[in-house]
């Protein structure tokens, strides 16, 4: 099999640190690939890329070497030692690593390596070029690009989101049009590469740009992956419907630090990553339960979060109960994994000839595209039927 590229937004950051590090690390024998949903014995025979076969390289807007950032991130994790045995291939791929493009993320991203462009079209062409000399120079047979950088600003949507014809006339005439994660989904899907969006930023979703998947044969999917506190309440969720009790109020508060702490810590930042986070219980349910979803950034947490989450419900003659959980937990290490396996899953339906939404890997996101689908055991049986239809 031919190798298949990895272009990573943020790469420097903590989750693509702790993806890198981790990937060559297993690679090399040095760690077992736990946490990874593709290497479950039901998906032996699923025909993905192998580990081996995959070539890293990204955008970064901030001056910080992928090495550095292992080396403080992984020990922060509870990992120790193992990011000074793989500073060779960390380094390797630091080489692969461009200046980003920081135009529309918002007013609370440090970018201070980021390129300089002056208009939308000239970001996209930027990002266009650098993913093209990646492909050809490492003779990849794909690209699968993952947006793992900071939530975005919240923004007001534009007229020319609508369609495929008005974004490309108001990009052609200059302005601002497009945020930093829809600049980056468009030369993507542009190119015919494949578009993950792990952030609760708006990526590939607006409808112009689901046009330009279906036209250039591209494969996306999103948004926001589900790593903690929501994966519990997808499978606490459906448990309270299935025995017919009424949730009254789900009350949550998240506590984290490290950079995406920093920047949600802005209230235009952390709007996005609120409201993704807060439409799971009514679909879920088939109501809207009273609710609540706190975030706040404590430095001194470093790379772990915490979530407290207080449910309300009512029972049988009215009687009113309560349930309370805590989830403590190093979101780079629940999320890398699963940016692996993304990578793999958009890669095989690249292969497969699909195009447009991926709606198989709703499993993995907060906030899926193409499905209202969010009970967890649903999500990941559609992924099974899908490896079998093969």
């Amino acid at each position: 099999m031919k190798r298949v590229g990895v272009w990573i937004v943020g790469a420097s950051g903590s989750i693509s640190a702790v993806t890198l590090a981790g990937h060559a690390a297993m690679v090399r024998g040095l760690a077992r690939p736990d946490g990874l949903v593709t290497e479950r014995t039901d998906f032996a025979e699923a025909g993905f890329a192998p580990l081996s076969s995959l070539v890293f390289g990204g955008h970064e807007v901030r001056r910080r070497s992928l090495a550095s950032a292992a080396a403080e991130i992984l020990p922060a994790c509870g990992v120790h030692g193992l990011a000074e045995r793989l500073t060779d291939a960390l380094e390797a791929i630091d080489r692969e690593i461009r200046p980003g493009i920081a135009r529309g993320a918002g007013p609370s991203i440090e970018a201070d390596g980021a390129r300089v462009v002056t208009t939308d079209f000239e970001a996209i062409e930027a990002v266009r070029h650098d993913l093209r000399d990646f492909a050809t120079r490492n003779d990849l047979s794909h690209v699968v690009v993952v947006n793992l950088a900071s939530t975005e600003a919240s923004r007001v949507p534009h007229a020319a989101w609508q369609r495929l014809e008005d974004l490309d006339a108001a990009l052609a005439r200059g302005g601002d049009i497009l945020p930093a994660s829809a600049l980056y989904a468009y030369a993507t899907l542009a190119e015919g590469f494949a578009y993950v969006n792990f952030t609760p930023s708006v990526g590939s979703r607006l409808p112009a740009l689901c046009e330009l998947a279906l036209h250039t044969g591209a494969v996306h999917t999103g948004s926001d992956g589900k790593t903690g506190e929501t994966l519990v309440k997808s499978v606490l969720g459906e448990l309270f419907a299935r025995r017919n009790l009424r949730v009254l109020s789900w009350f949550g508060q998240n506590i984290l630090g490290n950079e995406d702490g920093r920047v949600l810590n802005d209230p235009l930042h952390k709007a996005s990553k609120i409201r993704s986070k807060d439409q799971l219980l009514p679909k879920l349910l088939g109501y809207a339960p009273e609710t609540h979803v706190g975030i706040d950034y404590v430095p001194s947490l470093g790379e772990w979060k915490i979530a407290w989450d207080h449910i309300h419900f009512e029972g049988f003659l009215g009687g009113r109960m309560s349930m309370q959980f805590t989830w403590n937990g190093c979101d780079s290490l629940l999320a890398a994994p699963l940016v692996l396996d993304l990578v793999r899953l958009v890669e095989l339906a690249h292969r497969r000839g699909e195009r447009g939404v991926f709606s198989a890997a709703a499993s993995f996101f907060k906030d899926p595209m193409g499905t209202d689908e969010q009970r967890l055991v649903a999500q990941d049986e559609a992924l099974l039927a899908w490896i079998a239809r093969r």
